[in-house]
């Protein structure tokens, strides 16, 4: 049968998972959730806006998880004599009891599977893409192709769910408008690739605490490009954000200069992604146009993708031809591949709407949080160090961080 025959290709690849590396195993597992992860999360907030329509959205159009209108979301109009126009979507009669609860402080079941939705993607990227490198030679292997190829992945998802009717309508943009999407991804495609070597090159953790060190680059990068204005106070909160890097990266028992360099350059670039993409959407009418959040994700990830193509070849086109037979000879390597493409794209989207549907505080808890799960989930999974120092370093990091992000409310409240 199917359902036989595709448990015995994931039980195939769990064996020879284990027989490279024991610890693989669970993160493997998980791994066949994906896409049903994915499916889910596209028509989670169709269902659930039947049953508890969101109170910012209204009668007559249901969001999915791209954005785009949900099935029978629109009122039915007849035309001709004796026309009838039909109203929206029939809801049950419970519907507006629960959005006026939802409205007084009700749980919003929606957005708590976004977040559960957004740490596991976040999770299981890290793991299957650490995986797939140390597979494939770790730094001196294939991360730059690996990394390329988890574009490509991303992209393929992105065209099946414009080509899928209902999914997601195709953004309604100009050359034009596309062009100046250009940057957007140039960046995006410098911030990953950079963070893909940095993994390869040492522990997850701690090029997860170096790049948590991301608000010092964005704070020096938006004062000197962008003309951005940053307070004493958060300037001040870089402090323990530098200073925890710093004591863990000499509590970091397998420590690399690479790591430490490419996953600060990963930040600059991060930095730069943020401070164009600001712009990009406040060019007049773009937003409109591109639709949606998935669409501008889709976007930048295919323009991420062709930028990643000639880096990759020019620095690993030379023994591409190895990777593909190394790809077609390990499973590991090949699945890990895949799903990593897979959850990053997931949920670097599912991050996108989550934080949309919160406020700036709620979005620095969850930031914070997130880090936590990935690095001290991610070195219990993978056997990495957790030296006290390095602990240490990266609580002072991260707390840093968080208090970076509320500093200038808990100011403003504090002079009242």
């Amino acid at each position: 049968s199917v359902g036989s025959g595709i448990g015995s290709r994931f039980g195939n690849v769990r064996i020879m998972a284990m027989a490279s590396r024991r610890r693989s195993a669970p993160a493997l597992r998980a791994c066949a959730l994906l896409v049903a992860c994915l499916t889910a999360a596209s028509l989670l907030p169709t269902a659930l806006d039947f049953a508890v329509p969101s109170p910012s959205v209204g009668a007559g159009t249901r969001t999915s998880l791209a954005g785009s209108p949900g099935i029978g979301a629109a009122p039915l109009r007849l035309s001709g004599p004796g026309a009838a126009t039909a109203g929206p979507a029939r809801v049950p009669a419970r519907a507006a009891e629960a959005a006026a609860a939802t409205k007084k402080g009700g749980m919003d079941i929606t957005l708590l599977i976004y977040f559960f939705l957004w740490y596991l993607g976040n999770y299981y990227y890290n793991i299957t893409n650490k995986l797939a490198l140390t597979a494939a030679g770790g730094a001196s292997g294939f991360p730059m192709t690996i990394a390329t190829l988890q574009l490509g992945v991303g992209c393929l998802w992105a065209l099946l769910l414009w080509g899928y009717p209902d999914a997601r309508s195709l953004p309604d943009i100009t050359f034009e408008d596309y062009k100046k999407t250009l940057l957007v991804g140039f960046t995006s495609a410098g911030a990953h690739a950079a963070s893909v070597f940095a993994l390869s090159a040492g522990a997850v953790s701690f090029g997860q605490i170096v790049k948590a060190a991301e608000p010092a680059f964005a704070a020096l990068i938006g004062t000197l490009f962008y003309g951005s204005k940053v307070s004493t106070a958060k300037w001040l909160c870089l402090i323990p954000v530098i200073g925890g890097v710093v004591l863990a990266s000499l509590g970091e028992l397998s420590f690399a200069w690479a790591a430490l360099f490419t996953a600060g350059i990963a930040n600059v670039f991060a930095a730069f992604k943020a401070n164009e993409n600001k712009k990009l959407m406040t060019t007049p009418g773009l937003k409109e146009r591109i639709g949606n959040v998935g669409n501008q994700f889709a976007l930048t990830m295919i323009n991420s993708f062709l930028f990643c193509i000639p880096l990759m070849l020019v620095t690993e086109g030379a023994k591409l031809g190895e990777f593909l037979k190394l790809a077609g000879t390990s499973k590991v390597v090949l699945f890990n591949l895949i799903f990593s493409g897979l959850w990053f794209y997931a949920y670097n989207e599912l991050a996108t709407l989550t934080i949309k549907k919160t406020n700036a505080v709620t979005q620095s808890v969850a930031n914070t949080a997130k880090r936590v799960i990935v690095i001290v989930g991610v070195a219990i999974v993978m056997g990495e160090s957790l030296a006290p120092l390095k602990l240490i370093g990266c609580s002072i990091g991260i707390g840093g961080v968080f208090l970076y992000s509320v500093i200038d409310d808990l100011v403003k409240k504090g002079s009242k």
